[in-house]
């Protein structure tokens, strides 16, 4: 197989002090990072930030939402009247059953999704903590991602605006000018395609986001940002050496997702999966099967039903160490469901064969997202058919780094730059 030479990893160039380019207040040197709980949108901030060169320079802030009971059906309200109406629901309980109000916690614990003991996003203390350090630490980065960011982050802009430089990650719909920069993938302006106006009855084109074309602040790119580059893969290479070094070639790595509402699959689509593995074992010397934790039981079941038992076959069982590191540094090939852009971008970060798994299910955007990938020559569809031992290749994509580089562009138009 032919070596694929992959993207480094930004490094920080060497320029004059910082009295000779504007002083300390020009430079920035830590981050917050806001998240929303989901490991997926907050692996987009972090891998940003990593890519600017503040990976341990950089503090980690979370936007919560009530759970538990009916607060599980509300998801779809604004977070500040989901935390209002929460709030009004316990108080009624302690009128009417003499319970206690329990105050919401600071911090997210152990149990909570993605990152433990992450502070509670706090507008008034992210602000003022900007205000009060920007004279020795120069100006703040706040990098955040997902819906339930938007409000937190640009209350931060309006707020200070001459001490931070605010980017949202995904497309906030609507007002961008509350941002400096918005970092989004293509597909999330595919509503303004004619292809999609044909898809949605005229009167309800008026309530279909985005409205407007991308502007000179967003910064459009294929697929989601992550912290996979080269130094992210030798790294892990060297790490798992010992578990995936003595393993039969060609690996390939198996990740199945969940469905969502632009991508809907059941046990049909795990009967057709299994199939096509089944059909290209001769072929693999290993495969390693994963599963989200979101994906579901019908799903899983049918795999490992099948698969089990095949002396080819790993299937994690979820439980730590996670190996998915590992999986992208040494596997040969991998087989991704549809559903699922993160994985698939960092796949497609590797340069190795990636094989799309029901992209014929998808819909709306997310068909547009796999169309671009397709076009690109990145993914191929899996058949069933395929010779894993015969390899193929394609420039890495490199969404992370180049997003990176402009948002340098856009800190050097104020007259701001990173230093790590």
């Amino acid at each position: 197989m032919r070596p694929i030479r992959l993207p480094e990893p930004p490094s920080p160039t060497m320029g004059m002090p910082d009295i000779f380019e504007g002083g300390a207040y020009s430079v920035i040197r830590r981050a917050v990072v806001i998240g929303n709980g989901s490991p997926g949108s907050e692996n987009q901030s972090i891998g940003l930030v990593r890519a600017l060169g503040l990976s341990d320079k950089h503090i980690i802030y979370r936007v919560t939402r009530p759970r538990g009971g009916i607060n599980e059906w509300l998801h779809w309200l604004p977070i500040s009247l989901h935390k209002k109406l929460d709030y009004l629901i316990r108080l009624i309980r302690i009128y009417s059953r003499g319970e206690k109000l329990v105050p919401l916690p600071l911090q997210n614990g152990g149990g909570s999704v993605g990152l433990a003991s992450v502070l509670e996003a706090d507008v008034k203390q992210i602000v003022t903590m900007a205000h009060q350090t920007y004279e020795k630490d120069g100006p703040l980065l706040v990098v955040a991602s997902g819906r339930d960011t938007i409000s937190i982050v640009s209350s931060i802009k309006r707020l200070a605006s001459e001490n931070v430089f605010v980017i949202q990650i995904q497309h906030p719909r609507s007002q961008l000018n509350r941002f400096d920069l918005v970092i989004t993938p293509r597909h999330d302006f595919y509503p303004l395609t004619p292809q999609a106006q044909e898809q949605v009855p005229r009167f309800l084109h008026r309530w279909i986001t985005p409205r407007e074309p991308p502007d000179r602040h967003v910064v459009l790119t294929l697929g989601a940002l992550h912290q996979i580059d080269s130094a992210a893969l030798r790294g892990a290479a060297a790490a798992w050496h010992n578990e995936f070094a003595p393993l039969p070639k060609p690996l390939l790595v198996v990740n199945i997702g969940w469905p969502t509402s632009h991508c809907r699959y059941g046990a049909d689509l795990a009967k057709q999966l299994t199939a096509s593995l089944l059909n290209i074992l001769t072929s693999c010397g290993t495969v390693r099967i994963s599963f989200s934790s979101r994906t579901p039981e019908k799903v899983s079941k049918v795999i490992v039903k099948e698969l089990a038992d095949n002396p080819k076959v790993y299937i994690w069982d979820g439980q730590e160490p996670n190996s998915h590191m590992g999986h992208l540094a040494w596997a040969d090939a991998f087989v991704i469901t549809a559903d699922s852009v993160s994985l698939i971008s960092e796949a497609c970060s590797t340069g190795k064969p990636v094989y799309v798994m029901g992209g014929e299910r998808c819909k709306w955007k997310l068909s547009d997202f796999h169309k671009s990938l397709r076009e690109r020559g990145v993914v191929r569809p899996f058949t069933g058919s395929e010779d894993i031992a015969e390899s193929w290749s394609y420039p890495p994509l490199n969404d992370t780094a180049e997003a990176a580089s402009q948002v340098r562009e856009a800190l050097a138009e104020r007259g701001w730059r990173v230093r790590p």
